[in-house]
C-alpha cells in the first residue's frame, strides 16, 4: 500500500495542535491531531450541505450565499453546480494554508471553482462577517469546527450558541436558510435552533452521501421564517 506522506502543516489562529495536509497517490487528507477533519475520498455528505440549502433559493434572482469553511472545495463546488450565473458566493475560510492548498497541490478538486466569478474567497473569520451582516444572505453554509462540538478552536463555539444563532437570524434574508454540517450528532442543537427563531430539521447522511455506506454525519437546515 502506498504511505501516507505529509505535505503541509499549518496554525490555525487561536488554536492548539496544527492541521496536518497527507496525501496518498491521488487521495488527500486534513488532519488535526489524530482526527481526520476531511477526506478526498468521503464528501458526499459536504456536497449535501450545498444542494439541500441551495435547491430552496435557486429560484430568486440573484442568490446570495455565504460559506463558512473553504476546507476541499466540494461544498462549493456543489453549491456552484445548483445555482445559476447570477449569484453570488463569499466564502470564508480562515486559515490562509487551506486556500493555499486549494489552489495549489489539492488544485485537482477545486477544478475551476475558485476563479469562478461568482466566487469571492475571503481569509476571514466567518463569525465576523455574519455579526456584520443585516439581512445581507439567502443561505450562510456552516462547516467550521467539525459542527457544534467543536475541535480546532474554543472560539468557534461563538457560531453555535444562543447569540451566535441569533446573528446568523439576523444576517438572513426572509425565508433564509442556515445549514450545518457536523461529523457528530448533538441533541441539543435543534432545539436550540427553534428557541433563535428557525424552522429547523435534522438530516442524518453518510459520509458518501445518499444511498452509500459508511459513518453518519449530520446537516441541520435551519429556514427563517418569511
Amino acid at each position: 500500500m502506498i504511505p501516507w506522506k505529509l505535505i503541509d502543516t499549518a496554525d490555525v489562529p487561536g488554536g492548539g495542535e496544527q492541521l496536518r495536509l497527507m496525501q496518498r497517490g491521488k487521495e488527500f487528507t486534513i488532519k488535526l491531531g489524530q482526527n481526520e477533519l476531511m477526506s478526498s475520498r468521503l464528501y458526499g455528505s459536504e456536497e449535501a450541505l450545498a444542494t439541500l440549502s441551495c435547491s430552496r433559493i435557486k429560484a430568486r434572482p440573484a442568490p446570495r450565499l455565504l460559506i463558512g469553511g473553504l476546507g476541499m472545495g466540494f461544498t462549493l463546488r456543489a453549491a456552484l453546480k445548483v445555482l445559476g450565473p447570477k449569484a453570488r458566493i463569499t466564502v470564508a475560510e480562515l486559515v490562509p494554508a487551506v486556500i493555499a492548498w486549494a489552489r495549489g497541490p489539492m488544485a485537482e478538486l477545486s477544478g475551476d471553482s475558485l476563479n469562478d466569478p461568482r466566487v469571492d474567497i475571503r481569509e476571514a473569520d466567518v463569525v465576523k462577517l455574519i455579526a456584520a451582516a443585516r439581512g445581507s444572505y439567502d443561505a450562510i453554509l456552516l462547516d467550521v469546527d467539525n459542527g457544534p462540538q467543536g475541535l480546532t478552536r474554543t472560539s468557534n463555539d461563538a457560531l453555535y450558541d444562543a447569540s451566535g444563532l441569533r446573528a446568523a437570524f439576523t444576517a438572513l434574508s426572509p425565508a433564509g436558510v442556515l445549514a450545518v454540517w457536523s461529523s457528530h450528532p448533538a441533541d441539543h442543537f435543534a432545539p436550540q435552533l427553534r428557541k433563535a427563531g428557525f424552522v429547523a430539521e435534522e438530516i442524518k447522511i453518510r459520509a458518501t452521501g445518499a444511498g452509500g455506506r459508511g459513518a453518519r454525519h449530520v446537516i441541520w437546515i435551519a429556514t427563517r421564517p418569511a
